[in-house]
């Protein structure tokens, strides 16, 4: 129940015709905001201009001339520099290109070319795939299940991750092959996987022999308030659990120094490792070695990284201190949105009244802010309730940001009032 409910009609179209003053006043101003996607603003590209410029005495790594072919694993150095990142062993490390985005696609491609370490046979072969999906979660995991014909299973997210009761049923059908996670500072919510939640989702048991936990660490060091808290080790937990083969882990740099010229990795047991690796020689005769080797001269170890990203939170957490002001101002007080306050992560997950999203989403877009699409955490782009949109404020200067939600909270006071009115 709103407060906006226990308002007559008359009195919520009074309303009305004030907050269409106020969106009519974002429109004459002719903005052209973009909070769409989740990237990094120039002052955080700026940190790390100096890795540009960077001399490099010597092309050689671990007795590597890493201007040549080979290595395809990686420099033994950026293994170890991800193995600290993500709590696991160096040789549970392999090192690809430039995105973890890219690494993901080829694990799922090759399981339906060849089949991962554990298939019966390639997924190519079987008349149905089924991939479970925590929703509201990140738009390219639905791109590439959706790519590959995957039917997706929404799994509701909970304050602690997805809902593992839930979980735990679907992976009795043989044909759930896997899942997809976003374990810390999940996309949108920010919400940060429990123990108890990493523990059972090591434990499962599923009937499928080659499900697979897509364990995408992309914000493992993205704290912008507090101290860097490590995650328990998937890894380890697997292999604990009796499933050593069941979790590929990915990161990389690509919101730690550039996006689409860092380094891109994944973490899995040493069998998943070597069976990988076997199938990538046939694409590649190796990723870029010089780009891992600048990375490690620039970082030495995680403490380098943890005094990096801490300059990163410098400037994200004022930009997330804004969205949540405005929120608690402009749209809390009448009880018609909710939110999570991140610690971290990339984004602000704002879940409207039902059936309200695409339409704050269409009025913003005519008054000049353009956010990611109405629908885009579910997949194939159908949010059942028609109440989630993902907040971006890591791009948008501060002054464009405060405009930017200025308009976005008039648009959802619009929208919520045009329901209200016409029910």
């Amino acid at each position: 129940m709103t407060f906006w409910n226990s308002l007559s009609k008359e009195q919520l179209k009074e309303l009305y015709s004030s907050t269409l003053k106020e969106y009519e006043a974002c429109k004459g101003k002719g903005l052209k905001l973009d909070m769409s996607r989740g990237k990094p603003g120039s002052d955080q590209l700026d940190l790390s201009n100096d890795m540009l410029s960077m001399s490099l005495d010597t092309f050689k790594c671990d007795g590597v001339e890493t201007r040549n072919y080979g290595v395809l694993e990686g420099l033994e150095s950026c293994r170890e520099l991800f193995a600290q990142i993500l709590g696991v062993q160096a040789d549970q490390v392999f090192i690809g290109g430039n995105a973890s985005l890219n690494l993901m696609y080829d694990v799922i491609a090759k399981a339906y070319t060849h089949g991962l370490k554990n298939s019966p046979a390639p997924w190519a072969k079987l008349d149905k795939v089924k991939f479970l999906c925590p929703v509201p979660g990140y738009d390219r995991h639905f791109t590439i299940s959706s790519t590959f014909g995957m039917e997706m299973i929404n799994i509701p997210m909970t304050e602690d991750g997805p809902d593992m009761d839930r979980v735990e049923e679907a992976v009795k059908d043989p044909l759930v092959k896997g899942i997809w996670c976003v374990p810390k500072f999940s996309n949108p919510q920010g919400i940060v996987y429990s123990g108890a939640t990493i523990e059972r989702m090591a434990a499962l048991k599923p009937a499928a022999p080659d499900f697979t936990i897509m364990w995408d660490n992309a914000y493992v060091v993205h704290e912008f308030e507090g101290e860097f808290v490590p995650l328990p080790d998937i890894v380890s937990a697997c292999a604990k659990a009796g499933n050593p083969d069941m979790v590929y882990e990915f990161a990389s740099t690509s919101k730690i120094t550039f996006p689409g010229a860092g380094v891109g990795a994944f973490a899995s047991s040493v069998g998943n490792i070597e069976y990988m690796k076997k199938l990538i020689s046939a694409q590649t005769i190796g990723y870029d070695k010089i780009n891992q080797y600048r990375h490690v001269r620039y970082f030495g170890n995680l403490d380098g990284i943890l005094e990096h990203m801490r300059k990163h939170a410098k400037i994200m957490r004022p930009k997330f201190d804004i969205v949540i002001k405005y929120l608690d101002e402009r749209v809390a007080p009448f009880g018609i949105a909710s939110y999570h306050c991140p610690k971290g992560g990339y984004f602000v997950s704002l879940e409207t009244m039902p059936g309200c999203a695409k339409r704050t989403h269409a009025l913003a877009k005519d008054a000049g802010v353009t956010l990611t699409g109405a629908g885009a955490t579910y997949p194939n782009g159908k949010d059942p309730l028609d109440s989630n949109l993902r907040i971006a404020p890591s791009f948008p200067p501060v002054q464009e940001l405060e405009m930017a939600m200025d308009v976005l909270c008039t648009c959802v006071k619009m929208a919520s009032l045009e329901k209200l009115i016409n029910e």
